[in-house]
């Protein structure tokens, strides 16, 4: 079973009728978010806009809540979160949103109560860094973006994973 924890939830004026953010299935890690605008609005391919969610949230020290597209959403009409995932911090006490951005071909319809992001709760670790002259190595060592290559391409591509020291 997975670990409960209370979040605090104040209601804004926005929020009105809108129901409590709330898990749509037994395994599901997020809870979906709802639009709390007071008219529909177009969001145009390309176009970034923050949708509000009419409430506010108190986490507990220790925790944040990332925003992240709805998977549905994403797919079929292109709908994402622009700095995916937002993250709320536990001593943030603002109304909760979600900046948006249409990344499909259409427009958007957004209107009051339309599932438009999912909130996960997740712990936070912090660290403390210590400054070295050597780092302790591994077999990847230097290697970066698109270091580890394609698979499913063939041979011959030369998207092969390259071994080191051959």
């Amino acid at each position: 079973m997975a670990k409960e924890i209370q979040v605090g939830f104040k209601k804004l004026a926005s929020f009105g009728e809108l129901a409590l953010p709330e898990y749509m299935s037994p395994g599901a890690a997020g809870v979906d978010l709802q639009a709390a605008v007071d008219e529909a609005f177009q969001l145009a391919p390309g176009e970034t806009r923050l949708i509000p969610c009419g409430f506010a949230i108190s986490l507990p020290a220790g925790f944040e809540a990332q925003i992240r597209p709805r998977s549905g959403l994403a797919l079929k009409h292109g709908l994402s979160v622009l700095n995916s995932p937002g993250t709320i911090d536990a001593d943030y006490r603002g109304e909760v949103g979600v900046i948006a951005i249409n990344l499909g071909r259409e427009p958007i319809q957004v209107k009051r109560g339309m599932r438009v992001a999912q909130m996960v709760i997740q712990e936070v670790v912090r660290v403390s860094f210590q400054l070295t002259d050597e780092l302790d190595s591994t077999q990847r060592g230097e290697g970066g973006f698109g270091h580890t290559g394609l698979e499913g391409l063939g041979a011959g591509t030369g998207n092969q994973v390259k071994k080191r020291g051959k």
